[in-house]
């Protein structure tokens, strides 16, 4: 089960609405259209989220919401995202995943537009390198349980997805986890679109050390990632 199940309801909270601030200061928000999730430490099956209509910066005890796995809302004074499928069908096929990100990452959105592979241009691509699955069986959204299966058989084992002209899902066994992945695939997909409009890439990392870099996203990186974040966006508010 997910490191998230030996914190408290409190600590998660936080972290959860810590995570939002992340995301927002990477301008991954898109307005109210983000979304962040987490399993709830006393109950797997309920996923505390972030509800409908609120930025990521406006999280809050007061305006999370609660889930089932059914994506049916069970605690909360406000809506869940219509695309809570993406969250609920991960978390049910996938026991080991604690919390999922989806934004609408600008960068990654273009890059999905290319049909292009992601390449090791830095250290970023060298994560994904291989590993970026493309869901396109539709660019819109995620509204259905049909749809989320759907989106979850195309992740399968991998921590990061792209939805083609639509955003980016990733999953984590943490909320450090979903969010380190969210923040550097977007990077990743920046500095090959920026590679692309000067002529495309023509020396990127070779295989062995871009598989090798992949070492760049464990865990105690992405707690560390995670933590500096916070302070920077506290300091920042």
């Amino acid at each position: 089960m997910d490191d998230t199940c030996g914190h408290d309801h409190a600590v998660v909270t936080e972290r959860l609405i810590d995570a939002g601030l992340i995301l927002e200061s990477e301008g991954q928000g898109d307005f109210c259209m983000g979304h962040v999730s987490v399993r709830t430490p006393d109950d797997p099956g309920r996923i505390l989220m972030k509800a409908s209509a609120m930025g990521f910066e406006e999280m809050s005890p007061a305006n999370l919401v609660t889930v089932n796995i059914e994506g049916e809302k069970v605690a909360g004074t406000h809506k869940p995202h219509n695309e809570v499928f993406i969250h609920t069908e991960i978390m049910r096929a996938r026991p080991e995943i604690g919390s999922v990100v989806h934004t609408h990452a600008p960068y990654s959105v273009i890059f999905s537009s290319l049909g292009k592979p992601i390449l090791p241009v830095g250290h970023n691509g060298s994560i994904f390198f291989e590993a970026l699955p493309v869901f396109s069986d539709t660019t819109d959204l995620i509204v259905t349980r049909e749809l989320g299966r759907a989106v979850t058989r195309c992740m399968g084992d991998n921590k990061a997805l792209l939805l083609r002209n639509h955003g980016i899902v990733t999953a984590g066994r943490t909320i450090e986890e979903a969010v380190y992945f969210a923040v550097f695939l977007e990077n990743a997909c920046w500095m090959q679109v920026m590679a692309e409009a000067a002529g495309g890439p023509r020396l990127v990392t070779p295989p062995a050390e871009a598989h090798a870099k992949k070492r760049i996203a464990r865990p105690e990186n992405q707690v560390n990632f995670f933590n500096y974040m916070v302070r920077r966006v506290h300091r920042n508010r």
